[in-house]
């Protein structure tokens, strides 16, 4: 059971929620994200979610260097997408980074973080289907706690501009 949301109480602001990841499709995600947060006023927090099932099966000497490197990974992608953000809303993004399975952790971090208000994702453009992750989500979308925006990941800026 989801808490109850905050965001526009006494002392909170609304947050919109990003999953970064190294999908091309990505970039349209924070670039919806960070231009309603900018129009609306509200925050920008940046999730990287680090699966560690394989390093569950590697030996502990291997399973720490894939840990450093997908942490190194993650903040790559986070000052990558933070410059972004700032660029086009001047926000500075939250970061948060999570291991564990995708769908799990994000619902774990609504629950934690009464003020997002908002998980924003980008659909793929490829035949294969919107992504894993958009595709897991949309199986539990009607219990969902909190609203699910996808973008298109075709969207140019300009499109994203005149829709947002």
């Amino acid at each position: 059971m989801s808490s109850k949301r905050r965001s526009y109480e006494a002392g909170h602001k609304r947050k919109y929620l990003v999953v970064i990841d190294d999908t091309e499709e990505c970039d349209r995600a924070v670039y919806w994200a960070a231009k309603r947060a900018g129009r609306t006023k509200s925050q920008l927090v940046m999730l990287r979610v680090i699966d560690t099932e394989e390093q569950n099966q590697q030996w502990l000497g291997v399973a720490g260097i894939m840990k450093a490197e997908a942490l190194e990974a993650a903040n790559t992608a986070f000052d990558k997408y933070a410059a972004r953000s700032k660029e086009i809303s001047n926000i500075t993004p939250d970061r948060v980074i999570r291991e564990g399975d995708p769908p799990e952790e994000i619902i774990k971090l609504i629950d934690e973080d009464t003020d997002i208000g908002i998980l924003v994702l980008a659909a793929g453009t490829t035949n294969e289907g919107p992504g894993p992750l958009v595709s897991s989500l949309i199986k539990t979308a009607g219990s969902f706690p909190i609203p699910v925006a996808i973008v298109p990941g075709h969207l140019s800026d300009d499109d994203i501009d005149a829709s947002s």
